[in-house]
């Protein structure tokens, strides 16, 4: 019987692995290149502070920004409002996590009041 450790040595395994990876990476970077650009093209909210929103159109406007400095403001923006996103996925991927791990402890009455407090929390939260 061959080892099964031999079959991720195979070099058509491993370049079939790195194709998948890298197709993934590539329609996840066009996604967001085209889904930013969208978005920004509707006005998009760039920075949110102190419960205000503010919008590239307006840092332009307001600061009477250069065609250049508008276009790095841009670049700039845009990989802020990347990083947040992929921040705000991480942190759901970890509730989702915690959650799953939390409802493996609890028995089945535990669970149906936990979920009920979790909706509790999140409907407020709509609010």
């Amino acid at each position: 019987m061959m080892d099964q450790r031999m079959t991720w040595q195979n070099p058509r395994i491993l370049a079939v692995l790195l194709l998948v990876f890298l197709c993934g990476a590539t329609a996840g970077a066009l996604t967001m290149r085209l889904g930013f650009s969208q978005v920004y093209r509707r006005g998009a909210t760039y920075w949110r502070e102190g419960g205000k929103e503010i919008s590239l159109d307006r840092f332009r406007r307001e600061l009477n920004l250069s065609p250049e400095q508008t276009a790095e403001m841009e670049a700039v923006l845009n990989d802020f409002v990347m990083y947040y996103q992929t921040l705000q996925e991480q942190m759901n991927e970890v509730r989702a996590s915690g959650k799953t791990r939390i409802l493996a402890v609890l028995n089945e009455e535990q669970r149906q009041k936990f979920l009920r407090m979790i909706s509790d929390v999140q409907t407020k939260q709509i609010k």
